[in-house]
């Protein structure tokens, strides 16, 4: 039986404030908590209709698990219609990214979390398993961005932290797009780099353009100002990874 208690707390983790305090965040949707529960996070506790916990008790294993009926799941869920189960899950502790990556994701102050949530996807397409983000940008635990990933942030890592002394530190040349950048179909591009998507609004910040080693352009053919993020990362990725 799910408590009011239980019900104040998980609709809590929707606010970032309270994500930090406890370390805590939840997932919704049966495929990615299937996903979830295979993985190396850590289910600290399942809120699930009954005819869920019975088809898959299987992989449900030791996690405590709270049966509800579906207008107590609507209560603690950010959808209207939610899915048969919500989980909440332990934060991974933060970590600096790793060496040896051909190509890693730079976000520069990336702040919708819808956004976010699609690069991670699109990342996880391309095989890229690290994101570092400059420290302004949207909390990647934020609902609206896991739901946004599909699962693939059960793949990505995303890291926090400056991205020039990330490309430091990884030995990564910094690859950006810029107006003024070379045409990305008809140039040589690079085997390796920290790849850069700018602010939905602002784009690149001027010290990441400054320390680039490469600009590239995406070629316009009609009339739109600029492209989304997410839209910009997967043509760039295909390009150079392909």
């Amino acid at each position: 039986m799910i408590t009011k208690a239980n019900i104040q707390f998980v609709k809590g983790l929707q606010d970032k404030k309270q994500r930090q305090k406890y370390g805590q965040f939840t997932v919704e949707g049966e495929k990615s908590i299937t996903e979830l529960l295979k993985s190396n996070f850590t289910v600290l506790r399942l809120f699930a209709l009954a005819g869920w916990i019975q088809e898959n008790n299987g992989i449900i294993g030791e996690t405590e698990c709270t049966v509800v009926s579906e207008r107590e799941l609507t209560q603690i869920s950010v959808h209207k219609a939610p899915q048969k189960v919500l989980a909440v899950v332990k934060c991974p502790l933060p970590t600096a990214p790793l060496p040896g990556s051909l190509f890693v994701l730079g976000l520069d102050e990336i702040q919708d979390p819808g956004n976010l949530g699609t690069l991670i996807r699109i990342a996880d397409w391309y095989g890229i398993q690290q994101i570092v983000c400059s420290p302004g940008s949207t909390d990647v635990y934020a609902p609206k961005c896991i739901n946004a990933t599909m699962g693939s942030f059960l793949r990505v890592r995303v890291h926090y932290g400056d991205i020039i002394e990330a490309s430091e530190s990884l030995n990564l040349p910094i690859i950006v797009t810029a107006f003024d950048g070379q045409n990305i179909h008809k140039s040589e591009l690079p085997e390796k780099g920290l790849v850069v998507i700018g602010n939905e609004g602002h784009g690149i910040a001027p010290a990441l353009l400054k320390a680039a080693s490469v600009k590239l352009t995406i070629p316009r053919f009609g009339g739109a100002e600029s492209l989304n993020a997410a839209v910009s990362a997967a043509i760039v990725l295909d390009n150079l990874i392909r």
